[in-house]
């Protein structure tokens, strides 16, 4: 799995990728998803896939001065069940009104099974505590031991890859379609992922709780401060204007 994933590269692509005629003529469609609604025949799963990594690969070599690559997902919420999941109940419900939105992975944990799931649909836009997944829950978990755990990229880094993925995305297919060969889209939304890269390089943004590349030969009991690159603020990465 990647920083992103298919989902929210879906969510980051531009509504030209889509359908505006309905799918069998006389078939009548909503106004409103006339641009709205994405052609699944139009972006493979395997080239989203592809881009994904090729996006990512990317990023850990423009951050790799810095830190340690690839980086590690954190646990960065924890909540508990508020019922149990079961035959008659295949939805995570959590006791408390959470962060949780589509395409956030999720670990459930009772001590002694775990699975991890991607979300699918929030069923209450409210409070986002119930929610299913795009894949079967296997076990019974119980309300009164297990624990429901978001685990993340340390920010920025999951939108940095589903905004790259997306303009390469993009531009493959908008290359083929319009004169000049380049959208401004795309170069908008790479524009966006090198200015945060660059205040990543720069220090301006931390990625907590990632390896970080500190100095060679000196006394790891002291406190010491990790090194930034010479010339702080003049080695930002040069995008399309």
């Amino acid at each position: 799995m990647g920083y992103t994933n298919r989902t929210l590269v879906e969510r980051t692509l531009a509504n030209t990728l889509t359908s505006a005629s309905p799918a069998s003529l006389g078939t009548p469609v909503d106004l409103i998803r006339i641009g709205n609604t994405l052609d699944f025949n139009v972006v493979d799963d395997a080239v989203v896939d592809q881009y994904i990594q090729w996006a990512d690969e990317e990023i850990n070599s423009a951050i790799s001065e810095l830190y340690v690559t690839p980086i590690d997902r954190q646990s960065d919420y924890e909540t508990t069940l508020l019922s149990d999941i079961n035959v008659y109940n295949d939805f995570i419900i959590t006791t408390d009104a959470a962060p949780f939105d589509i395409g956030d992975t999720v670990i459930l944990t009772n001590g002694v099974n775990t699975e991890m799931h991607t979300i699918a649909a929030i069923l209450d836009d409210v409070t986002q505590n119930i929610f299913q997944t795009y894949t079967p829950i296997s076990f019974g978990f119980l309300a009164s031991n297990t624990r429901v755990v978001r685990v993340k990229y340390s920010d920025p880094i999951t939108l940095m890859s589903s905004r790259l993925s997306a303009a390469n995305v993009y531009e493959k297919y908008f290359m083929a379609e319009a004169s000049p060969s380049q959208s401004e889209y795309g170069k908008w939304l790479r524009g966006l992922v090198s200015a945060d890269i660059n205040n990543i390089l720069n220090g301006r943004t931390i990625l907590h709780g990632q390896h970080r590349i500190g100095r060679r030969f000196y006394n790891p009991t002291l406190r010491d401060q990790y090194s930034l690159p010479l010339n702080k603020g003049n080695n930002d990465m040069d995008h399309p204007t």
